[in-house]
């Protein structure tokens, strides 16, 4: 009997996938277990496996199709068996959500309750968030008791919006004289999940700022004399990447995730750091795994090895998940400071700028010094000002002390 291979989930936040190349051609034998295609998902491009024994009797996606999770991409099946039974459900279970995605935009779309005074039915809170995003209450369906309108419904409907906002963009008509050209770039599959992400993150979590410049002459210097006397190689970022390990944990209030949905806030008891790094088509967040019990020489190999996977695209789903708090680091492009929105579902993402030399009063005389600013974004849903600020001044007080990180 003729199997389906479909295209399977696998990542937490995949929606579809790309599937960038063949690795088995038609009429081959497979066993279970082999490699057949790779996929680009929203975080790497990562192997499918065949889970059953067979013959590829038809590759039904071509490399380049961006697929959604479940659709078909082969059959596998006995040697001269026919694939059609296969194909003809699938193409079934097409048209009748073709059919169903027709019926849902020929103004059929659910009408949220009504009360007695004919309003729609919606909390106070959603109908503030409706009129400052622009959105008509009275083309949502709500999923609060007796269907009401509450603050998931806007959010979703925000997220949908922004997602359809890119979809229907229409092509720019730059005039075709001499040079003057332009190329269109499929967007993809990570770069839509970035855009989702955090969108979902600036519109729903309440962002603050707070910004500090940091005395970088003593940490310069203790970097410079560790690099002296072994072979890893530490760079600022690793101090800073240590530095804010020991600030989460005297400050756990900084180290914790907002979740509306339990009403609880979480607090953690352990740092696990992701550090960002840019990639060609967008940004990836490997994590660091218990910062605060791993020494200097320790961090900074990992967060090269990961570093490398990441470029590579190789990093396993496990290794860009469970993060307590995020660090993104563009003093490497010369960027004195800047503001990063946080990465959910982090209540904070550090913004570390460049090393600068600049004049600094000490004793009364113009010195040379070295500062360096770092800018922390907040979820003002988990984390207040003073406690950003109480977390921020003992980061700054490691890297102004390094020796402290040592202890």
């Amino acid at each position: 009997m003729a199997i389906a291979v479909e295209m399977p989930k696998m990542t937490d936040t995949m929606q579809e996938g790309v599937l960038v190349s063949w690795l088995v051609e038609e009429g081959a034998a497979i066993s279970a277990g082999d490699v057949i295609a790779q996929v680009e998902t929203d975080k790497a491009t990562m192997d499918v496996e065949a889970y059953d024994d067979g013959v590829l009797l038809k590759r039904v996606a071509g490399e380049g199709d961006s697929l959604a999770i479940g659709s078909l991409i082969a059959v596998l099946g006995e040697e001269g068996e026919s694939a059609s039974a296969v194909l003809a459900k699938y193409a079934q279970s097409q048209e009748a959500s073709a059919e169903e995605d027709a019926a849902s935009t020929s103004g059929t779309t659910p009408t949220p309750p009504k009360g007695d005074n004919g309003r729609v039915k919606a909390s106070p809170l959603a109908r503030r968030m409706a009129i400052d995003h622009g959105l008509d209450l009275r083309a949502l369906a709500g999923s609060g008791p007796e269907g009401r309108i509450i603050k998931r419904d806007i959010e979703a409907a925000m997220v949908r919006a922004s997602e359809q906002e890119v979809a229907v963009l229409p092509p720019v008509a730059f005039a075709q004289a001499g040079d003057r050209t332009f190329e269109t770039v499929r967007i993809s599959s990570m770069r839509r999940v970035i855009a989702q992400r955090l969108s979902a993150s600036k519109f729903t979590a309440p962002h603050f700022y707070l910004t500090v410049d940091v005395d970088m002459e003593r940490a310069v210097e203790a970097r410079a004399s560790l690099n002296a006397m072994g072979d890893a190689r530490i760079s600022y970022n690793d101090l800073v990447t240590k530095a804010s390990a020991a600030a989460l944990l005297a400050h756990p209030d900084v180290n914790c995730s907002y979740h509306e949905d339990e009403g609880k806030i979480r607090r953690y008891g352990y740092a696990d750091i992701a550090v960002a790094v840019a990639i060609d088509d967008g940004l990836v967040t490997p994590v660091l795994r218990d910062v605060d019990r791993k020494g200097l020489r320790d961090i900074a190999m990992e967060t090269r090895a990961l570093a490398e996977r990441a470029r590579a695209r190789t990093l396993a789903p496990e290794e860009m998940e469970g993060s307590t708090f995020t660090t993104s680091n563009l003093g490497m492009f010369g960027m004195e400071a800047f503001t990063a929105i946080i990465n959910p579902p982090n209540a904070a993402i550090l913004a570390i700028g460049a090393i600068r030399d600049v004049p600094v009063i000490k004793d009364g005389s113009v010195i040379p010094g070295k500062r360096m600013k770092l800018s922390l974004s907040c979820d003002h849903r988990a984390v207040d000002g003073a406690t950003g600020a109480r977390f921020l001044a003992a980061l700054q007080q490691h890297l102004e002390e390094p020796l402290t990180l040592l202890l």
